[in-house]
């Protein structure tokens, strides 16, 4: 079976009995459960080529652009990714400390506070496009600023100078 794209309306894709999985119908009647959505560029594409995969791991299709699907099949699909790629959204930064090298900051997420240990700031800071920051922790976690621009002045003045 060759990968198929799928850039509009051509499939259907609907949730799947199994957690955090799609079911795919194309329309011709073809149909394919269990399906596992991959980001194919988790930090640039976020809406862009999003792989669906079979148990196997391998490319069954691959959805060119969320945003041109049918709005039921986005929802279900932008469902599914946000499970599991859950990144907590940073909203502001409370606390920055500097010890030995480890960087420390307390941060208000959508999930609650935290507290973030920074071992290498040039590899897990990291500025993006429009303002967009990404943060890696010392325990592999993921954390994100949306913009950096729209935080408040306090949390702008904790990172300058770091990112």
């Amino acid at each position: 079976m060759s990968i198929r794209y799928i850039d509009c309306d051509e499939a259907r894709i609907m949730p799947s009995e199994t957690e955090y999985h799609v079911d795919l119908e194309w329309f011709g009647g073809e149909t394919v459960k269990n399906l596992e959505a991959k980001r194919l560029f988790p930090v640039s594409g976020l809406f862009q080529y999003i792989a669906l995969l079979d148990s196997s791991g391998k490319e069954v299709a691959i959805v060119r652009n969320i945003d041109h699907l049918m709005p039921e099949s986005k929802k279900v699909l932008l469902a599914v990714l946000n499970e599991y790629y859950m990144v907590p959204k940073i909203t502001k930064v409370l606390d920055k400390h500097d010890k030995f090298g480890v960087l420390k900051f307390m941060v208000e997420t959508e999930r609650g506070i935290r507290t973030i240990e920074i071992r290498n700031r040039h590899n897990d800071l990291k500025l993006m496009y429009e303002g967009r920051v990404l943060i890696r922790d010392a325990d592999d976690n993921r954390y994100e600023i949306e913009n950096i621009d729209a935080l408040d002045r306090h949390s702008r003045s904790l990172l300058n100078g770091e990112i």
